[in-house]
């Protein structure tokens, strides 16, 4: 979807009015208080429900709205209770948490071990296949023990990774009288019951379009009372509109994204600050292993190991995305406890034009081999444009292959994605906590949210024991050798490209650098102006 300057920039007035007419929204300071922080971005939200969404751009809002049973405090990633007293394995398959007493959501329901059970029960039980089903491939069942007291039951004991799980897009603890066991709920019937008992409630909403944010007073977490009262998030169609609006100062943070050309620009500006947070984002490749091209198991591994020989990871770093960007040789980024650069190791750090033909010959795979490639624009960024340009110039480069390019819009991607419609695509990725294995249950796992058909019991194995390895130096080796038989063997997906956090702030906010640290969450709670 596409839309010109002038038409965002009226649509933003008119929802500024639509806003300030429900008595909120203001942009100026008036007897009421002061004017809200406004934070702009082009990411989407696919849905409020976290049982239908693994995504950022949903993310985003849950983590304003939604109590969590552990969290973590900006500036510091990591974790501490939030709505819970304490969280502990009282046995070694069983963590066991104990709630805060007399928590009630913003509409006056109770929150309590029973709203708990219903959070974690839902998503297992409508295992859609957008949402963040994967996270929880370890837990067998939930059990409230009490009205305060809720009890996790794991499939292996020592699971080095569930705590975190906790403070995940699986996390979200909602209202079990407003949310349905058995399926989603609309966002705006969410809005409508206020089943909110995050710092923020919503006040006013259009989907993708403006979310207006108030502080809770009842939000008894660790992230504490929300520095501004009021938040407007608004949503754009295009880079190009975000940094105008935050070059003029309309917008108090841009957040997701920019191009790496508008960074540049913005780094010259006197009006804003371009601030960096830890990496740790990915960009990839996805291959659906039943429609992709092959008549084979054989031939679909030779084709993904052409592709792997083919692509050139430096020159789509240099040249599409002036250094924001650096190449990525395995699916748990550089800089993450674990990582190796298995790709690299493999299929080497430059093209390889002949060994690319020879996995190729070698399967009896017809020349050219054509891929339907599909791509997105509205949730990675514009740039995603010239970077598929790119990898299709490369792949076709080498006179082994024909790339037909499609982009959709982000809403309709994600839905279709998993429905077998793309037989390549690509898809990115924001870490939920800052553990190697984030990049590898997600993925590869049975039932895994890439919903690429790929299953494959060693892998599976190496990855359970890896969760429940507490030796740092063995779960290590168990990480490095999960990296070299993915990419060896198997290439479900192909990583390309690593990335940092980015924000821009007009001069006078504060909190930026805070929150945009190794949790990879971004949160309102701490955006304030002077």
């Amino acid at each position: 979807m596409r839309t010109t300057t002038l038409e965002a920039v009226g649509l933003i007035a008119s929802l500024t009015l639509f806003s300030a007419a429900c008595g909120s929204g203001r942009t100026d300071e008036d007897a009421s208080g002061p004017a809200p922080m406004v934070v702009g971005t082009t990411d989407k939200i696919v849905t409020l429900d976290p049982a239908g969404a693994y995504d950022n751009g949903s993310f985003t809002p849950m983590n304003q709205i939604y109590p969590y049973l552990m969290n973590s405090v900006p500036g510091d990633a990591g974790l501490k209770p939030d709505v819970a007293e304490k969280c502990e394995f009282t046995q070694p398959v069983v963590y066991t948490c104990t709630l805060k007493p007399g928590l009630k959501f913003a509409n006056g329901h109770p929150l309590t071990a029973a709203s708990v059970k219903h959070s974690y029960d839902r998503i297992v039980k409508i295992n859609d296949p957008n949402g963040p089903i994967s996270l929880l491939t370890q837990l067998d069942h939930t059990d409230a023990v009490n009205e305060t007291t809720v009890a996790f039951t794991l499939k292996n004991p020592n699971d080095q990774t569930f705590p975190q799980v906790l403070a995940t897009n699986a996390g979200p603890i909602v209202d079990e009288q407003v949310f349905p066991a058995d399926k989603l709920l609309d966002d705006n019937e969410i809005v409508k019951a206020k089943p909110f008992a995050g710092p923020f409630t919503i006040e006013t909403y259009k989907k993708n379009q403006l979310v207006d944010y108030k502080a809770n007073p009842d939000y008894a977490g660790v992230l504490g009372k929300p520095r501004s009262e009021n938040v407007i998030a608004k949503y754009y169609a295009s880079a190009q509109s975000l940094k105008e609006d935050v070059q003029k100062n309309t917008v108090d943070v841009g957040f997701r994204s920019f191009t790496p050309t508008d960074i540049d620009s913005l780094r010259g500006s006197d009006k804003v600050t371009v601030y960096e947070g830890p990496g740790g984002e990915l960009r990839y490749i996805v291959f659906n292993l039943n429609t992709m091209p092959g008549a084979t198991p054989e031939q679909k591994l030779a084709v993904r190991k052409a592709i792997a020989s083919s692509v050139d990871r430096d020159a789509l770093s240099r040249n599409v995305y002036k250094g924001t960007y650096t190449p990525a040789y395995s699916s748990v980024p550089p800089g993450v406890p674990g990582s190796v650069e298995s790709y690299k190791d493999v299929y080497g750090a430059t093209p390889n034009k002949d060994a690319a033909a020879k996995f190729l010959a070698d399967a009896g795979m017809p020349l050219p081999v054509e891929i339907n490639l599909q791509y997105n624009m509205d949730h990675y960024g514009s740039s995603s444009d010239e970077e598929y340009a790119a990898v299709k110039s490369q792949l076709e480069g080498t006179g082994l292959f024909k790339v037909n390019l499609q982009q959709t819009e982000w809403v309709t991607y994600q839905k279709e994605r998993t429905q077998d419609a793309y037989p390549v695509y690509q898809l990115g990725w924001f870490p939920d906590f800052p553990d190697a294995d984030n990049y590898l249950t997600p993925f590869f796992a049975p039932n895994n949210f890439l919903q690429s058909h790929f299953d494959d019991k060693f892998i599976a194995d190496l990855i359970v024991k890896e969760t429940t390895e507490p030796d740092f130096a063995k779960r290590t080796d168990l990480l490095r050798q999960i990296q070299d038989v993915l990419a060896r063997d198997h290439i479900p997906m192909l990583p390309l490209l690593s990335g940092k956090q980015i924000a821009v702030a007009a001069k006078n906010v504060e909190g930026v650098p805070e929150t945009l640290d190794a949790s990879f969450k971004f949160r309102y709670t701490v955006l304030s102006k002077h």
